[in-house]
C-alpha cells in the first residue's frame, strides 16, 4: 500500500501462524471463470515466499492439486483457501469458483472473509454475475478492490477495462473506483502489442520495474511524467472526497501538495470502510522470476487498506432455543463461536471441515457444541450434539499443515467433526450458541436419478446423505408422488460434478431419467358407476354390489365422499370399506397413472349378503364403480402451475416476456425492483420450467434470477394430455 519496494518476509514450508486479530487479513477472490483468479492465487503465494517455484509447494505438493485430490479439475468448483504470509500478516486467500452453478461455495467465501478482490479480465470484460456479487457485497459494506489480469491478451486494454469498472461497479460515483497505478509498457512486438512490463504508482510517482525478472523501483523519466499527471490528479481528488478531514479539498484546490503519508493514510481508511475501491493490474511471474507484476503492491493493499477481522461485524448469535445473546466481538479470549464454512471428505482422513473462528479459541481434541439450523427440504437434519474436535491445519496443497489453536478471525481445517455440515455453529458445550445463517440461493433445476445396479442401490441412501451434506446448495428429494429420488442442483455442471462425487468419492454409480411432474387426474363430467364383485369359490365366497355417482368438484377441493344409502342397501359397517376402496383407487389413479383429485362420490345404494359380503369385498366394489363411472365420462389431466418470478436487467426483458410466454406462461405483472433491474410475475405449467435454471442463464448472460412457488393444479391442454398418456402407455 505504500508503495516500497518489499523483500521476501514469507516462510515457505510453514503454515503461516497469528496470535491476534490483527495479524490477519480474510480475502476472497470474485470473478468469472477465466479471469484468473486461481492463477493470481498461485501468483501471491509465490511472491510471500508460500511456495518457492510456480506452482509448487517447496516439500512437493502442488497448488493446483489443493481441496481436490482424486479429481484436479474439481478446484475449479469448490471454494479453496491458500493462506500466505506478508510482513507477519497472516492472509488467508479465499479461491471461488467462477461459474455460476457454484454460487454456494461463493456465499460460503463471502461469508469466511472480511474483504473481496474482484478480478475481471482485461481481455473478456466484466461479467453480469460479477456485477450481481458486487452488489451482495455492497448490501452488507465489504470492502473492495478491483485486479486487472491478462494483461499479456493481444486484444487487452488497461485504461479501458479501468472506465468500464467505473461505470459498471462505481454506479453514481465513478470516481470511486480509480487505479492505484497505470501500466509501464515496453516495445510493442511485431503484432503492435506492447507488453506491460512494469507500474508507475500514481502517489509516489515511483516506478516499479518488472522487465529483468526482478522488482526494481527508480523515479520516473521526464517522459513518462506526463502521463500520469490527470491520473494522479483525480486519484488526489477522489482520496480527498473519502477524507474524514475536511479542510484537506480546499487546501489541495488552493494549490498545496498533499502529503503523500496523508493520502496513503486517507485512502487505507477509505479501502477499509468500504467506500473507496482501487484498481490495480496482476500477472504472474515468468521465467525463472518470483514475483509476478502487481503482486507485491496487491499484497501491501491486502495488509495495509484491508480491514482486521475485529473491524468487521459477526453474525449474530443466539441460543440453539432462539433465545438472545449478546452480540460477538472478535476477541480470542472471549466466548467460543466458530462456524463450518465448508465440508469436504477426503478418502484418507474423511470429512473435513473448513472453520471460521468469529470469537474465542479454537483448540484441537477439546469439545464443542454443534448447533445447526436444519434444511429438512434439502435433505439436512437439525444438529444439537457435542462433538470432539480433531487436528486443526492449515491447507496447503495436498498437504494439511499442523495448528496449534486458531484464534478469534482465522480460518482452519478441523478433522472429524462427523455431525457438523456446512452452516453448523461450533461453540463451547457448556454455553452453545447458533449463529444467523447466510442466504442461499434455492436449486431449481431437478435431477431425477436410480441406482445402476442393486450394489449401488445398497449404497445409495448413504451416499446422498454425506453429499447432501457438503453441500447446502443441493436438495435431495423423495417424490412420493412420483416415486422418484430427484437431486436439486443450480446448474447442469453442478449436477455432473455432484454425479461424479457419488461415483468417486462414495463408489455409486447412478443414471440420470427423466424427472417427472407430480400430474393429477380429474372428472370432466358426472358420471354414474356400479362396482360388481361376486366370486364363488366354495366355503365362503365374496359379494358386493354398490352404486355411485361421481360429480367434479372445484381446483384444491381433494376428494368428498357422501353416504345417500337408505333402507340398509349397504350395511353401515361397509359403508367405510365403499369410501376405502374409492379413495384407493383414486390415489392409483384411472386414466394415465396419476392421482385422481377434485371429485364428490355420492354412495347411492348397492346389494349385501349375510354371509359372503367383508370389508374387502365392498373395497374392491367401490374401485371397481369408480373406474365404471370414469368410462362414462372424460377424464382430464392436472398439471401444477409455478408462480414464477424473474428477476433480469432492464435489457432482458423483453426476451424473457418472449420466453415465458412460449411455455405457456401468463404474465401477471412487471415492476421495477431497483436501478436497472425488473422484476417479471409469471404463472407457468411446473412441465414447463424444468430446464429454466439453466435457460434463463443462457438468455440474460448470466445476470437473471428466478424464483418459483407450487401456485395450483389446472386442466392440461387435450394435445399434450393425449401426448402424456401416450407415453404412460409405452412405459406400461
Amino acid at each position: 500500500m505504500s508503495e516500497k519496494s518489499s523483500t521476501n518476509p514469507g516462510a515457505a514450508g510453514r503454515a503461516p501462524a497469528a496470535d491476534r486479530p490483527a495479524d490477519l487479513r480474510n480475502v476472497v477472490l470474485v470473478g468469472h471463470s477465466g479471469a484468473g483468479k486461481t492463477t493470481l492465487v498461485e501468483a501471491l503465494a509465490l511472491a510471500s515466499g508460500a511456495v518457492n517455484r510456480a506452482g509448487r509447494v517447496e516439500d512437493g505438493g502442488s497448488l493446483s492439486d489443493y481441496d481436490e485430490i482424486e479429481h484436479r479439475q474439481q478446484r475449479s468448483v469448490q471454494l479453496s483457501l491458500v493462506p500466505v504470509d506478508w510482513g507477519g500478516i497472516k492472509i488467508n486467500l479465499l479461491d471461488t469458483p467462477g461459474y455460476a452453478d457454484f454460487v454456494g461455495e461463493l456465499r460460503a467465501g463471502l461469508r469466511a472473509a472480511d474483504a473481496a478482490l474482484f478480478v475481471v479480465s482485461a481481455a473478456d470484460g466484466v461479467a453480469g454475475a460479477t456485477r450481481m456479487v458486487w452488489d451482495e457485497c455492497a448490501a452488507v459494506g465489504m470492502p473492495r478492490a478491483l485486479v486487472v489480469t491478462r494483461l499479456e491478451a493481444a486484444r487487452a486494454d488497461f485504461d479501458e477495462m479501468t472506465r468500464r469498472c467505473a461505470v459498471t461497479f462505481g454506479g453514481d460515483d465513478v470516481d470511486a473506483v480509480l487505479p492505484l497505478y497505470l501500466p509501464l509498457y515496453g516495445t510493442p512486438g511485431a503484432d503492435g502489442h506492447a507488453p506491460v512490463e512494469g507500474l508507475i504508482g500514481l502517489l509516489t510517482q515511483r516506478v516499479f520495474d518488472y522487465s529483468s525478472g526482478e522488482r526494481t523501483e527508480r523515479a520516473p523519466t521526464d517522459e513518462e511524467l506526463p502521463l500520469i499527471e490527470a491520473a494522479r490528479n483525480r486519484l488526489i481528488e477522489g482520496i480527498i472526497a473519502e477524507s474524514e478531514d475536511e479542510t484537506l479539498m480546499n487546501r489541495y484546490l488552493a494549490g498545496e501538495e498533499i502529503d503523500v503519508k496523508t493520502l496513503v493514510g486517507d485512502l487505507e481508511t477509505a479501502v477499509s470502510r468500504g467506500s473507496f475501491h482501487p484498481v490495480l493490474a496482476a500477472a504472474p511471474a515468468t521465467g525463472g522470476a518470483r514475483q509476478g507484476l502487481g503482486t507485491v503492491e496487491l499484497l501491501e493493499l491486502i495488509t495495509g487498506g484491508f480491514p482486521t477481522p475485529a473491524e468487521r461485524e459477526a453474525p449474530a448469535v443466539t441460543g440453539p432455543d432462539g433465545s438472545p445473546r449478546q452480540s460477538l466481538s472478535c476477541d480470542p479470549e472471549g466466548p467460543l463461536a466458530a462456524e463450518v464454512v465448508k465440508t469436504s471428505s477426503d478418502p484418507y482422513v474423511g470429512r473435513v471441515s473448513l472453520v471460521r473462528v468469529f470469537s474465542g479459541t479454537l483448540r484441537p481434541d477439546e469439545t464443542v457444541h454443534v448447533s445447526g439450523h436444519g434444511l429438512e427440504d434439502r435433505g439436512h437434519e437439525d444438529h444439537d450434539v457435542d462433538e470432539r474436535v480433531g487436528a486443526l491445519s492449515a491447507p496447503f496443497g495436498k498437504q494439511q499443515r499442523p495448528l496449534p489453536r486458531a484464534v478469534a478471525g482465522d480460518l482452519a481445517c478441523v478433522a472429524k467433526l462427523t455431525r457438523a455440515e456446512t452452516g453448523d455453529t461450533l461453540s463451547a458445550k457448556d454455553d452453545p450458541l447458533l449463529m444467523e445463517p447466510w442466504a442461499m440461493p434455492d436449486p431449481l433445476l431437478p435431477v431425477a436419478i436410480r441406482a445402476h445396479s442393486k450394489a449401488d442401490e445398497d449404497k445409495l441412501s448413504q451416499g446422498l446423505a454425506r453429499l447432501v451434506a457438503e453441500d447446502p446448495t443441493m436438495r435431495l428429494e423423495h417424490n412420493q408422488d412420483t416415486r422418484q429420488v430427484v437431486l436439486w442442483c443450480m446448474g447442469e455442471a453442478h449436477a455432473d460434478v455432484a454425479l461424479e462425487r457419488l461415483r468417486s468419492r462414495y463408489g455409486v454409480q447412478v443414471d440420470t431419467i427423466d424427472h417427472k411432474v407430480a400430474l393429477r387426474e380429474t372428472f370432466g363430467g358426472s358420471a354414474a358407476g356400479r362396482g360388481r364383485h361376486v366370486k364363488q369359490s366354495g366355503g365362503h365366497g365374496q359379494f358386493a354390489i354398490c352404486e355411485i355417482q361421481v360429480e367434479p368438484l372445484p381446483g384444491g377441493s381433494g376428494i368428498e365422499f357422501v353416504d345417500k344409502v337408505v333402507g340398509g342397501a349397504v350395511p353401515r359397517q361397509f359403508i367405510p370399506s365403499v369410501e376405502k376402496g374409492v379413495r384407493a383407487q383414486a390415489a392409483r389413479g384411472i386414466a394415465a397413472g396419476y392421482p385422481l383429485v377434485d371429485i364428490r362420490v355420492t354412495l347411492l345404494d348397492g346389494k349385501s349378503h349375510s354371509v359372503d359380503s367383508s370389508d374387502a369385498a365392498f373395497q374392491t366394489a367401490g374401485a371397481l364403480a369408480l373406474r365404471e363411472a370414469a368410462a362414462q365420462t372424460t377424464v382430464d389431466l392436472l398439471e401444477p402451475v409455478a408462480d414464477v418470478q424473474v428477476l433480469v436487467p432492464d435489457e432482458y426483458v423483453g426476451p424473457v416476456l418472449s420466453d415465458l410466454s412460449g411455455r405457456r406462461g401468463r404474465v401477471v405483472g412487471t415492476e421495477q425492483s431497483g436501478a436497472g433491474r425488473t422484476l417479471v410475475r409469471a404463472e407457468v405449467p411446473e412441465i414447463e420450467i424444468g430446464r429454466y435454471a439453466v435457460d434463463l442463464r443462457s438468455l440474460s448472460h448470466g445476470t437473471g434470477r428466478f424464483g418459483r412457488g407450487y401456485l395450483r393444479h389446472e386442466p392440461m391442454p387435450g394435445q399434450l394430455a393425449a401426448k402424456v398418456r401416450q407415453q404412460e402407455a409405452v412405459v406400461a
